[in-house]
């Protein structure tokens, strides 16, 4: 095929792609989005579908990420369904003007804050939570009043196909449209100008599509990762630590961007912690954790090669096994990682828990403040004071104490990052409010007008100083 012919066939796709964008567009411009009512009944319609389809949901996680159905449903599904309920019992109430206090100088008005929606939104998601990382973000769209088009990844080809059966069964396509494709689709629709783009995936593609954005002016909500530390202090039950720590790295075969990456842990508990995080794993997956049926997979050869390569980089106590055939990679244990190493320069994303031990709190804290912002930072001490330490002088994108992950699980507390981790937040009304605009209303009235800000100036200034300074 001729560079030519490549060219128009592209130029025909990205055609198409104009097409939708303009139904979208003019959707959104007829109206059919703002109705409130017929926001809820689309988002009960969507959960209605989930409900009925859940069996392929989970057959769709299992093919792409050999993902076991507890997995699958506790982590994907559940939380979709626990969204959908929370918007829909608060949205009339978000909805709502938001009076807010004037002042002398515009007296006598009125001023108020009114949610409204952006337009057409571009939602681009990733491979790892296919089902749950498309949906949490196209949920606040669709409450906020938005047309969307939506990207799932390749890289999960039976979700991503899933997903589009069900939204075409829920959706008209101007409201709601879901491509598929490769990353040449997703460069294509970055052409096209949207009203906010929500992107979730490696700080790497996020500073791609940030800058295909910037040529629009689009705003952008940027979910990324990076290294999440994980603190252990001596004080802490070991015993349960282990278990909750292993858990958290271990669910998706450690494809989680809120994964503890690295453990800090206090190096007088050291020999006590690392047998319990030894045991945690052979209690979770036995002795082989390759015939378990409640460990995953990882998602493609190349992300399987890249965990390979890490493997050398420091010193492993446990697990390290793996086969190419269906991309297992055991839970391994690290110790003494190489610090210049990309194992521990870039997010892991995988079963890989690399261990390094800190004498002094500060010395942890310090070791955390000199890398990039994370995600997510993890805590294990019952010390109060300790625990308001950290919090007072770290910065990441959330934080949990005493448990792995959960702090995903509360739809009042927003989620995003910081930094290199990302920008903006979603979940619950964080939600809403990411794809709304807040528009600012005053109402002034004719009653009062004193001239005194209209010229000849005068000695105008004089009262106006006296009045309002």
């Amino acid at each position: 095929m001729s560079s030519l012919d490549c060219d128009q066939m592209t130029a025909h796709r990205l055609g198409d792609l104009y097409e939708i964008a303009t139904g979208q567009r003019e959707y959104f411009r007829q109206g059919k989005t703002r109705s409130i009512a017929d926001r809820l009944v689309a988002l009960q319609r969507l959960k209605q579908a989930i409900q009925t389809r859940e069996t392929e949901i989970l057959d769709a996680l299992q093919q792409d990420l050999h993902k076991p159905s507890f997995e699958g449903y506790v982590n994907e599904v559940l939380g979709i369904g626990r969204e959908i309920t929370h918007i829909s019992q608060h949205l009339r109430q978000w909805c709502q003007p938001q009076r807010v206090a004037t002042n002398s100088l515009v007296f006598p008005a009125t001023a108020q804050i009114q949610a409204e929606p952006l337009g057409m939104v571009l939602i681009i998601s990733p491979w790892n939570y296919p089902f749950y990382l498309c949906l949490m973000p196209l949920i606040g769209a669709i409450a906020a009043g938005n047309c969307a088009i939506v990207k799932p990844s390749e890289l999960a080809p039976a979700t991503s196909q899933l997903v589009k059966e069900l939204i075409a069964s829920c959706f008209d396509p101007d409201w709601v449209t879901v491509i598929e494709g490769d990353e040449t689709v997703s460069q294509q629709l970055l052409e096209i100008p949207f009203d906010h783009i929500f992107f979730t995936g490696s700080p790497r593609v996020g500073k791609i599509v940030m800058a295909a954005a910037a040529q629009q002016l689009t705003p952008v909500t940027l979910e990324l990762g990076g290294k999440s530390p994980c603190i252990v202090a001596a004080d802490t039950n070991l015993r349960e630590t282990a278990k909750r720590i292993i858990w958290g790295k271990s669910v998706n075969a450690g494809q989680t961007c809120v994964a503890p990456d690295y453990l800090l842990v206090e190096e007088s508990c050291l020999p006590q912690l690392l047998p319990l995080l030894k045991q945690a794993i052979t209690d979770f997956f036995g002795e082989d954790p390759s015939q378990s049926a409640n460990y995953g997979r990882i998602i493609s050869d190349r992300h399987w090669s890249r965990l390979v390569s890490l493997l050398n980089q420091g010193q492993v106590i446990h697990g390290g096994d793996f086969h190419q055939g269906d991309r297992y990679f055991a839970p391994t244990l690290m110790v003494e990682p190489d610090l210049t190493a990309p194992i521990m320069q870039e997010e892991v994303f995988g079963p890989i828990l690399p261990i390094l031990t800190y004498q002094t709190l500060s010395e942890a804290i310090a070791f955390v403040n000199a890398r990039p912002k994370p995600l997510a930072l993890y805590f294990f001490s019952q010390n109060k004071q300790q625990q308001e330490q950290v919090l007072a002088v770290t910065s990441s994108g959330g934080v949990c104490l005493n448990d792995i992950l959960f702090q995903l699980a509360v739809a009042n507390l927003p989620f995003g990052g910081v930094g290199m981790s990302g920008m903006g937040r979603y979940h619950g009304k964080a939600s809403f409010e990411t794809f709304s605009h807040q528009k600012s209303i005053l109402r002034r009235s004719f009653w009062g007008e004193t001239n005194l800000r209209y010229p000849p100036y005068g000695n105008k200034l004089a009262w106006i100083k006296r009045l309002f300074t």
